[in-house]
């Protein structure tokens, strides 16, 4: 490990959260406070920013704008989903990087995002070592699917947990206010693989609002036990609402969503299906087969975006890993991601610790299948007791004329 001098520059990929700014601001701040951090820089759109030249200089941003970014969702530094190639195969962005890291003297290298963020991380961390540029590296994560390995859970992940337990509590409330007449909801929650957000939705039950049934693609789905187990509450109940993962698919592997569409087939330069579509093909199902009337909800970007929902906890979190990031790195640290450890406390806390790139790149952390019932359609209270934690204290959002008041960054080029 060395301690080096010189520029840093800090980039942002993936699909964008709504507290994925806060480390950004985190990095930013942190770095034009530190003596071995000469310029800090910012790629726009990622890694496509560093290999196109388009790299602006943070130290020439309002102060006041950069605080703003803790209330302000998407990517304020631009997002991009761009696929590097192993360096042994084709070591062409590989060498354009290296030759925008030596044109601006960068140091120190920050990428947020999820998985396959952590891929391009340590790619590049390893081409570095390998032709003898000295930078230290390091990974901030982040990622609403909370699937990234090496970390307790993944900034994120709380407020999207947050908007959507809020969001299924509203919704339950408008459904029974007709009574025996109550529609059937069934909503679309994100995760391909992973089914940590509609999980979250079991949080609505802390305050008695939340679904009756939820469906994971941890586990097959069957749509014959599906319509059975809606049958069975509707009976019980008198009414049904529904939580089911994007992504869920048949004992075949087969997404359930490709029954009404062919989104699923589409994939991204990761080798991801488009999800999508789901929650109309279960509500036209369950129509078919009840009768009654049916609303399928797919939260969509929605997910994502809200910021003023944002969890108080997931905003700090974001924060620290974006700083704890720097400070790592100005202390030798390299190759790195920063993760979340959870302390054996009765009091909820975590510790920002470094954990090697390669734990996290393109590993996939889903969710324990003991944290569900025996039926597979409900989650347990072990899953309220890790999740509740995560959902806590107000988004630090500002507003003006009862709108949000998001950052706006000049973006000069260095």
């Amino acid at each position: 490990m060395s301690v080096l001098k010189g520029a840093c520059i800090v980039g942002q990929s993936g699909g964008p959260t709504s507290v994925i700014n806060a480390s950004a601001q985190g990095v930013i701040e942190t770095a034009l406070a530190n003596e071995n951090i000469t310029r800090v820089l910012a790629a726009e759109n990622g890694i496509l920013g560093i290999l196109e030249d388009r790299i602006f200089d943070c130290g020439k941003e309002d102060p006041r704008e950069i605080a703003l970014l803790s209330g302000t969702p998407s990517s304020a530094l631009g997002s991009c989903r761009y696929k590097l190639k192993d360096s042994d195969v084709d070591d062409t962005d590989y060498r354009r990087i290296l030759e925008i890291f030596q044109k601006y003297d960068i140091r120190y290298f920050f990428y947020n995002g999820g998985n396959d963020s952590m891929d391009t991380c340590n790619k590049v961390s390893k081409y570095m070592q390998k032709v003898g540029y000295e930078c230290n590296i390091i990974g901030v994560p982040k990622t609403i699917d909370n699937d990234l390995a090496g970390t307790d859970h993944c900034p994120g992940f709380g407020s999207a947990a947050k908007y959507i337990a809020t969001s299924v509590a509203e919704v339950s409330l408008d459904a029974i206010a007709y009574g025996t007449n109550a529609p059937i909801v069934i909503f679309e929650i994100m995760g391909r693989n992973a089914g940590w957000l509609t999980a979250a939705a079991h949080l609505a039950n802390v305050i008695g609002e939340g679904p009756d049934l939820e469906y994971l693609p941890e586990v097959p789905f069957s749509v014959d036990q599906f319509l059975a187990d809606v049958d069975r509450v509707r009976a019980e109940k008198g009414k049904c609402i529904v939580a089911v993962s994007e992504g869920v698919h048949d004992a075949e592997g087969n997404f359930i969503s490709e029954l009404g569409s062919n989104l699923a087939q589409t994939k991204d330069a990761f080798g991801h299906s488009q999800m999508g579509g789901l929650a109309g093909t279960l509500a036209n199902l369950v129509k078919d087969h009840t009768g009654l009337k049916v609303r399928g909800i797919e939260l969509s970007l929605l997910q994502r975006c809200a910021a003023h929902c944002a969890s108080g906890t997931d905003l700090a979190e974001a924060y620290e890993v974006g700083k704890q990031a720097v400070l790592a790195a100005t202390n030798g640290e390299t190759d790195k991601m920063m993760a979340l450890r959870r302390a054996d406390s009765e009091d909820y806390r975590c510790d920002v610790v470094a954990v090697p790139l390669a734990e996290a790149a393109n590993a996939e952390r889903t969710v324990p299948v003991e944290w569900m019932n025996d039926a597979h359609n409900e989650m347990t209270d072990e899953f309220v007791k890790y999740c509740l934690p995560l959902i806590q204290g107000p988004t630090l959002q500002k507003t003006e004329n009862g709108l949000p008041r998001f950052a706006h960054l000049r973006k000069e080029h260095a």
